[in-house]
């Protein structure tokens, strides 16, 4: 199998018939041995029974699956990389947003310069000011952050190598993240590929203003997870011993003061009459929390079971 296509679609019902016959059409014209993986993510339309339908004229071209209720992307993507068998995965989202015509050359990238990861880069884009704006800040901060040269984290269309997927897990909304989750894994090989970006046909899109928030929090989660997700005790314990020092550094000179002016007849004040003394004590506290965090983040790290538990409600 050349290529796996996974589509995450949530009330798409309208766009899967030309979605999929353009599909067809450019990997017959190519002569890619291609499946496409649909994963309903709850729709409320009839999204599903499109799907059934397609699977009866396409056969084992299609595959489809449908999860009980909305998980949101990462979920759907998680699912679809469970059960992709191409050597080349790639993904797309259903909108028709994303063009069909972009997979020879994102195959061609994987397969014949050796990428690991290569992301879509929408260059010109048809979305108002207000989306594209707050878009070119969050790329940004997170090339930045991650060190990872990436214009567009958020496009839909990407492709890995078939290791790439089974070796990361995807969950929560980490989908825009999946280049760095690739790299802390060790596929360091990651490119992009402008795309085209065309006008939404169908239907509206489905995220607000409020990803912009949720996104820089995912961020901080996967920046956080990717160096410290299996040794938890590096980050708050390096913290709580440097806090809890902090207090007894303040304790030891409060004590100390108050015996050098009790040994030389000096007046001296109650130690709980000092500020330091409610800091230092408040510091050592939270340092000993902080370090017990991380000593019971390092339990739950070592003995923790599988995080992605979706419930699959039907097949095809």
């Amino acid at each position: 199998m050349d290529v796996s296509i996974v589509i995450p679609l949530y009330n798409e019902e309208d766009s899967l018939p030309e979605l999929m016959e353009w599909i067809k059409r450019v990997v017959d014209e190519h002569q890619l041995s291609c499946e496409v993986i649909m994963v309903d993510d709850g729709s409320a339309d009839g999204s599903w029974d499109v799907a059934q339908q397609l699977h009866s004229v396409y056969g084992e071209m299609l595959h489809g699956i449908r999860l009980r209720r909305n998980y949101g992307k990462s979920a759907a993507l998680f699912c679809g990389f469970e059960v992709a068998q191409g050597k080349v995965v790639i993904t797309m989202d259903a909108d028709l947003q994303d063009s069909p015509d972009e997979i020879p050359e994102l195959y061609r990238m994987v397969t014949a310069e050796g990428y690991d990861v290569v992301s879509g880069w929408k260059r010109k884009r048809y979305d108002p000011i207000d989306k594209r704006l707050p878009s070119k800040l969050y790329n940004a901060t997170v090339r930045l952050i991650t060190g990872i040269k990436l214009h567009d984290f958020n496009c839909g269309i990407k492709a890995y190598k078939k290791k790439v997927v089974k070796s990361i897990e995807v969950f929560g909304d980490m989908h825009r993240y999946i280049p760095v989750l690739a790299k802390q894994a060790g596929f360091k090989k990651i490119g992009e590929k402008v795309v085209q970006h065309r006008p939404r046909k169908y239907g509206e899109s489905k995220f607000g203003w409020q990803r912009l928030m949720t996104g820089f929090l995912d961020l901080l989660s996967v920046v956080f997870l990717t160096k410290f997700g299996k040794k938890p005790m590096h980050f708050f314990g390096v913290l709580g011993t440097l806090m809890f020092l902090v207090g007894l550094a303040m304790a030891i000179y409060l004590g100390a003061s108050k015996i050098y002016h009790l040994s030389h007849n000096l007046s001296a004040t109650l130690i709980t009459n000092s500020p330091y003394f409610f800091i230092g004590l408040t510091a050592m506290i939270i340092g000993a929390l902080l370090f017990m965090s991380g000593y019971l983040g390092e339990l739950i790290a070592r003995n923790s079971g599988d995080r992605n538990l979706y419930l699959i409600e039907e097949k095809i």
